[in-house]
């Protein structure tokens, strides 16, 4: 009696993502992914973007796992971003919920990470939203050995968001075979450090000039000048100028007299 085969789906060699972190730090968030894609045992492509951004360059995202599902989930996060007008975490929320009641969606096998400058968080398809507490998080293959050295350069240095998350995806690469050194890094930054930059500019230029013949006290502002100031010295140059004719009078007199 023959016997019948049964091919199992989830045998077949797959195409896969690797290595992507995010870090968060004063006031900016940085992803960087590598660009190794294997299909089975084989290295298929070298230069694969896996760091987008969305929502007008406001959010950033990045995928581990199968291209194709984390391709149709990144459509469906951007669509809850524009339903809920760029909140990260409420269409982060919803985008789980989905993904964990939809029959279709539910067979997906993929992460996500995404950040704004606010918030970095992991998605993934059992219903889980999931933000670090030290601004550090990872997912792929090579995400334990990406971790542990943005963790050790966060400690030790003062280095911002974006050198951290590329040297520690340089440590990855020399230790996960399926992370390979072509990086690609995104970074978003706060718009209130800007506002302020601009506001700090702006300060300094509209400060009041001090002229040179002006006394300073220390500790006292100098009475601002009124237009009655300004009449009265008008009267006071016109006295001086009738004062100094009347006398120049008085001199051509006494000569004609002479």
């Amino acid at each position: 009696m023959p016997v019948a085969v049964q091919y199992d789906r989830d045998s077949r060699p797959r195409l896969r993502a690797t290595t992507i972190i995010g870090v968060k730090r004063d006031g900016a968030v940085a992803l960087a992914g590598d660009g190794q894609v294997t299909f089975g045992d084989m290295i298929l492509k070298h230069g694969a973007r896996k760091i987008r951004t969305l929502y007008d360059g406001q959010v950033l995202a990045g995928f581990a796992g199968a291209v194709a599902d984390a391709l149709t989930l990144f459509g469906k996060f951007e669509t809850q971003l524009k339903a809920w007008d760029g909140n990260l975490r409420r269409a982060s929320v919803e985008l789980a919920k989905e993904w964990r009641t939809d029959r279709y969606l539910r067979r997906l096998e993929a992460q996500l990470l995404v950040a704004d400058p606010e918030s970095l968080l992991i998605l993934s398809g059992d219903g889980d939203v999931t933000e670090p507490d030290d601004g550090i998080v990872a997912i792929g293959s090579g995400a334990p050995y990406a971790t542990a050295a943005a963790k050790a350069l966060m400690a030790n240095t003062t280095l911002d968001a974006r050198a951290i998350v590329e040297a520690s995806m340089i440590i990855a690469a020399d230790l996960c075979i399926f992370t390979n050194d072509r990086f690609i890094i995104e970074t978003v930054r706060r718009l209130d450090d800007a506002s302020i930059a601009i506001d700090e500019v702006e300060t300094r230029d509209d400060s009041p000039s001090i002229d040179a013949d002006t006394p300073i006290v220390p500790g006292v502002a100098s009475p601002p000048v009124t237009d009655e100031d300004q009449d009265d010295d008008d009267d006071d140059e016109e006295k001086e100028r009738r004062d100094r004719r009347d006398d120049s009078g008085d001199d051509i007199d006494d000569e004609e007299d002479q």
